[in-house]
Parts: structure tokens; sequence; C-alpha cells
């Protein structure tokens, strides 16, 4: 009988020490997948525009007017303190010439050298923007035909309004966080 009496009085005690190791052991498991998800959790932000505008007769790769000059210091301004918090981190441009000339005042601000991307190839173009920049501001120039297709693969919209002819005006703003949808902003700048 006294054995049946040593062994009541050491069972409670071992599970009370029992039960706290398995709780830090599950709390260290819940403490790692929180870090882990607010360490993956920011988001890429990715500036889509169109070039500034353009001379209409000056031939198949025209450069820009003074209104695009203009367009472009503006963009400038907008995006260009190195040093504040959201400039931005990266430039990517077709090799057309006015849109390598919409991003010139901005990148040599910056002391960027704007990327040079194919224009058709949305797609790639996000896959590569997302995977080297993530989590900073990147700047996208294209063209009228393609900004609806960018932001579209950036997961901003898939049925975007096309941008007429005479419209140089339209930024989009597209926030894609690592984890979930992203997030889209149109402005007139």
């Amino acid at each position: 009988m006294t054995r049946d009496h040593a062994s009541l009085q050491r069972r409670p005690f071992l599970t009370p020490i029992w039960l706290t190791v398995l709780g830090a052991l599950l709390g260290a498991a819940l403490l790692v997948c929180v870090v882990w998800v607010w360490g993956t959790a920011d988001s890429t932000m990715v500036i889509v525009i169109r070039h500034a505008e353009k001379r209409l007769d000056a031939g198949a790769d025209p450069p820009l007017t003074p209104a695009g000059e203009a367009r472009a210091a503006a963009l400038s301004r907008m995006f260009g303190e190195a040093g504040a918090p959201g400039h931005i981190d990266a430039i990517y441009v077709s090799a057309a010439l006015r849109n390598r000339l919409t991003a010139a005042p901005l990148a040599a601000r910056l002391g960027l050298v704007p990327v040079v991307v194919p224009a058709d190839d949305a797609r790639g173009l996000a896959r590569r923007v997302l995977h080297e920049h993530g989590g900073g501001r990147v700047l996208v120039v294209g063209h009228s035909d393609t900004v609806p297709d960018i932001v579209a693969a950036l997961g901003g919209g898939a049925h975007l309004p096309p941008l007429g002819d005479s419209e140089y005006g339209t930024m989009y703003i597209v926030s894609v966080p690592r984890i979930g949808r992203a997030n889209l902003l149109r402005i007139d700048y």
C-alpha cells in the first residue's frame, strides 16, 4: 500500500512539468511562424507609367516634346530624393528613346542606371522586378499598349482600360505583397 501511495504522489508532480515543456515548444513554434510571416510580409511597390509626351513628326523613335521634358522633370521631383523614404530603388525602361528620356532626369538625380528590357514581355518584366527588388520601389516606363499588360502581370487588374493616344499623365502604383493580393492605385500626375 505504501508503494501505491508513493506513485500517486509522483504522478501529479511530473504532469505539470511535461505540460510546461510541451507548452514552451508550441509557443516557440508559434513565435517562429509569426516572425517568418512578419519578415516576409513586406510589399514591393511598382510604379508603372507611360513615357512622357513625344514629338509626332520625328520618325520611328522620337524624342520628347518640351511638355514631355517638363513631365519627366516633374517625375524626378516626385521620386528623386535619394535619402528620403519612398525613393525609387530601380528603373526599368524599354529601348525606345522616349522611354529612356522620360526616366533620365530621375535616374540622374538618384544615381541609377535604368535597366533596358524588351517592351513586349510584360510577364517576364513583372517576374524580374518582383524577384530582384522584393520589398523595394521600382519605376517602370512603358508604352500606351504595354502599361495595362504590365499592371495586369503584377496582379493589379486584368481589365484596365487602354491608354489613349494623348494620355501621358496616368500613373499606376501597384503594391505587391509577398503574401496576399496586389493593390492598385491609379493617379494622374
